[in-house]
């Protein structure tokens, strides 16, 4: 947690920023106007945000908007961009850190997500499981119409409204297969499968388990709480698209 500058939604001019606070805490990233201090001050938050729905990314020089040059952008479930600057460097390592590490814990804990959909005129459920990959089912009878490993998605592109099409390998025939899915909350969908995947690789980096076994592990030294340190996301238009 600590104090950023929140650039202004359509603010041209360097000086229009105003102080946040930010947190993580649990399954979400809270904006503040002022620190929270009691529990009741958590429940009174600017705005809150689910860490798996959203995506943070550090700006390189390209992506900056102005002058400022420590920034990040989180883009929201809504595809909304919000640009925050820090201080200094070493302040965006840690929240880049902080994202990644709360973004993880998440995933591990939920293990699964399903999001209402609709396929050719149906409405299906796709869930997006940590162990198997992609399930799409039939609503109303819960029948299992496809499945996927994370390792058989070779791509996907969206249209930035609503609608994701997933290319698929089959493993027996190796062609490729299309799937087209539209959502109501296209943004959340997307960020939620980056997620996931994000936590899929690392839990393949020998470095990322050992400091995760180690954050996690308790010591009699320690006091305090420790503090939690995305796909990129294009600003304009709103459009995100993912491949592997």
């Amino acid at each position: 947690m600590g104090w950023v500058d929140e650039k202004e939604q359509d603010s041209v001019q360097d000086r229009m920023y105003s102080p946040k606070f930010l947190a993580l805490r649990g399954s979400s990233l809270f904006k503040f106007t002022a620190p929270p201090v009691t529990t009741w001050d958590w429940t009174r938050a600017e705005k809150s945000f689910t860490v798996y729905e959203i995506m943070s990314k550090i700006l390189k020089d390209n992506d900056l908007v102005d002058k400022r040059r420590h920034c990040f952008s989180v883009q929201t479930e809504t595809g909304e961009d919000l640009f925050f600057s820090v201080e200094l460097d070493g302040e965006l390592l840690t929240w880049e850190k902080a994202f990644q590490m709360a973004t993880f814990l998440e995933v591990e804990r939920i293990q699964c997500k399903t999001y209402a959909c609709i396929m050719e005129s149906h409405l299906m459920g796709l869930t997006i499981d940590f162990s198997t990959g992609f399930v799409c089912f039939d609503a109303a009878s819960k029948a299992v119409l496809w499945r996927y490993k994370f390792s058989q998605l070779k791509g996907s592109s969206d249209d930035g409204k609503s609608k994701i099409k997933f290319l698929f390998q089959n493993q027996d025939s190796k062609s490729i297969e299309a799937k087209e899915l539209e959502f109501s909350n296209l943004f959340a969908v997307l960020h939620c499968i980056h997620a996931f995947f994000a936590a899929k690789v690392a839990c393949l980096d020998p470095m990322f388990v050992e400091s995760q076994a180690n954050a996690t592990t308790p010591t009699t030294t320690t006091t305090g709480m420790a503090s939690l340190s995305g796909i990129s996301c294009n600003s304009q238009p709103p459009k995100l698209k993912y491949a592997t």
